[in-house]
C-alpha cells in the first residue's frame, strides 16, 4: 500500500449504524471519486478503508487533519 496521504489528527467515520470509529494518525490510501473519497490503512495483514463523503474528506484536508503528500 503506497500512502499518499497523512492523518494529523481526529479523523472519524460511522461503519453502517454504529459508533464513529477514529481513523490512527499516521500514513493513509486516498482515492478520490465524485462523491466519495476511500481512505485505507494498516499494515500488508491488517489492512482497513472506509469510503467518507466528498464534503466531509475535504473538510478534514482544509483542517489540517488529513495532509496530502506532495
Amino acid at each position: 500500500m503506497g500512502a499518499n496521504a497523512m492523518v494529523k489528527g481526529e479523523v472519524n467515520y460511522r461503519a453502517g449504524d454504529g459508533p464513529m470509529i477514529r481513523i490512527p494518525e499516521g500514513p493513509v490510501e486516498v482515492e478520490l471519486a465524485d462523491d466519495s473519497a476511500v481512505l485505507s490503512w494498516g499494515d500488508a495483514g491488517n489492512t482497513q478503508s472506509t469510503a467518507l463523503p466528498i464534503a466531509e474528506y475535504e473538510r478534514y484536508v482544509r483542517d489540517g487533519l488529513i495532509a496530502l503528500n506532495t
